[in-house]
């Protein structure tokens, strides 16, 4: 076959382009969570590290469903962080989208609602969670991107990478999200990137 001088420079482009693609991309960061089937305490690994971390009080589970206190099995992308600025100060640091909170800040947990699995404005008119608590849980969080693309009613919401309840020589379990100690969580906040993901099983 004859090349043409065109083809040849098209060809040559094409090859050059593929070459950079990969040099391009951002690095992803991935956090694995693992913890024994039923167990509410795991381990989450990120850039190598690991530290201990919190589940939900039905454990890691797949299928999942609205109010069955499981944490979801499966590779979701971490969405943004959402903080308390009377709390925590300064914006935490990370290659994530970063919003402060507000006081009339809800999550919508009614599989019923248009606005199922979504950020509200609180008093809510059907069921939602406020996002402004005394406790300390959302101080800082990662939106995990499960069941929210679209919603599908009654597979879970509000599934959150949070604050742990620290009990000294354990954590209390979650309703299903994935909590840290705060300061451990603000270090693997600060490593993630644009795509970054989380990746929890049981192992």
């Amino acid at each position: 076959m004859t090349m043409t001088r065109r083809g040849v420079v098209a060809a040559t482009g094409a090859v050059m382009a593929g070459a950079a693609g990969p040099a391009l991309a951002a690095p992803r960061t991935l956090i694995k969570v693992r913890a024994k089937a039923g167990a509410t305490l795991g381990v989450l690994t990120c850039k190598g590290r690991r530290y201990p971390c919190a589940v939900g009080r039905s454990g890691i589970l797949h299928p999942k469903f609205e109010g069955d206190g499981g944490t979801p099995a499966g590779v979701f992308p971490l969405r943004e962080i959402r903080y308390r600025p009377d709390r925590i100060g300064k914006a935490p640091v990370s290659g994530l989208p970063v919003y402060p909170a507000k006081p009339n800040d809800g999550w919508c947990d009614d599989p019923a609602d248009p606005n199922y699995n979504r950020l509200v404005p609180m008093p809510y008119q059907t069921d939602a969670e406020s996002m402004w608590m005394d406790a300390h849980a959302y101080d800082v969080l990662a939106v995990i991107g499960y069941n929210d693309a679209p919603p599908i009613p009654g597979k879970g919401s509000a599934v959150f990478f949070h604050v742990a309840h620290d009990l000294g020589d354990h954590f209390g379990p979650t309703a299903g999200c994935v909590a840290m100690r705060i300061e451990d969580l603000l270090t693997v906040l600060a490593a993630c990137t644009p795509g970054s993901q989380i990746d929890i099983r049981v192992g």
